[in-house]
């Protein structure tokens, strides 16, 4: 059993810490950026990555819509932290479904990266000049409706795999543009020249917790939590549960079309809302600002909810039944 942090630990041989990862490039980026974080704060540990694939990974020729509802990133990595094999996980939050497997916590959210998507093109093309019928390749039913509400002319075509993939798809002339987020290039060092054009979050508004990683550990180990919770930052994880909340206040929604972005300035939170159908057509759009961040993603899901949210959801949820 791991010592708690003291100047004790520091006259012992140090004990090693085991780190889930995913395997994917991104996974092993997110992973390995938390444990340099952790060695910054001179945590008296060392630490090791095992890799584990997931069954999300494992099915990359399937839409992930047809994956299930949440966690297809996940289960693998949390059955290895209940039996002890790896001391904590590292997740991209906005993978994290909302409810938590009974014994497992989520001990940490660090700072957060940038979390706006990217429109890439073929030429630098932007999206309003993009031909009618181009083709836009994304994994994400949301950004699907998001540019066919800009432009219902276009066709948006599922992709899936790794970053550096989708741009060699793209490059190849598989797609006339793709949407990527930000922070995924970013971590990964790319150029962001590829970058045609970062979506404004006023209208493409992200996924909840986009750019937002999630550490997971065991609920009963507190000297864990402790370790994680020294690269813990307030003001990010204060924003991604107001968005996790908004979510939450719609009923069988985690495969809908739903974006929510908070931001956390002085105490203050700024929530902007989104539901919006599979073709784009009908968009509703919130904001709110407040302290109070359940009372901010109720009234924010409540006036969503007014203009018709609920049958949105349901009209995703009934089509993506029948495919």
């Amino acid at each position: 059993m791991m010592k708690n942090i003291g100047k004790e630990a520091e006259e012992v041989i140090l004990q090693n810490i085991v780190v889930g990862s995913r395997a994917s490039k991104l996974a092993l980026k997110q992973t390995n950026w938390v444990i340099n974080e952790l060695k910054k704060q001179a945590v008296p540990y060392t630490f090791t990555i095992k890799e584990i694939d997931t069954s999300g990974d494992q099915r990359t020729d399937i839409p992930l819509t047809k994956l299930g509802a949440g966690g297809v990133f996940l289960a693998e990595l949390q059955e290895q932290l209940m039996d002890g094999t790896i001391d904590f996980a590292v997740h991209s939050l906005k993978d994290v479904p909302l409810a938590a497997p009974s014994g497992l916590a989520i001990a940490s959210i660090p700072i957060r990266e940038d979390h706006r998507d990217a429109y890439i093109a073929n030429d630098h093309i932007s999206f309003h000049d993009l031909p009618s019928g181009a083709v836009i390749g994304t994994s994400s039913l949301r950004r699907a409706a998001q540019l066919l509400a800009k432009r219902p002319d276009i066709q948006t075509k599922w992709i899936r795999g790794p970053i550096d993939t989708r741009l060699a798809q793209l490059h190849a002339g598989d797609y006339d543009a793709i949407i990527l987020a930000v922070a995924g290039m970013k971590r990964l060092g790319l150029d962001l020249q590829h970058i045609t054009t970062y979506l404004p979050d006023d209208h493409f508004v992200p996924a909840m917790g986009q750019g937002a990683l999630a550490i997971e550990c065991r609920e009963d180990d507190k000297t864990m939590q402790e370790i994680l919770q020294t690269i813990y930052h307030h003001e990010t994880a204060i924003a991604v549960i107001t968005e996790r909340l908004f979510l939450r206040a719609f009923d069988e929604g985690e495969q809908a079309p739903i974006g929510g972005y908070a931001s956390v300035k002085n105490g203050v939170i700024h929530l902007r809302g989104m539901v919006i159908s599979m073709d784009g057509q009908t968009v509703l759009l919130h904001e709110t600002t407040g302290t109070d961040p359940s009372k901010l993603a109720n009234d924010t899901a409540n006036a969503l909810i007014k203009e018709g949210a609920l049958d949105i959801i349901a009209a995703t949820n009934a089509e993506l039944a029948k495919k």
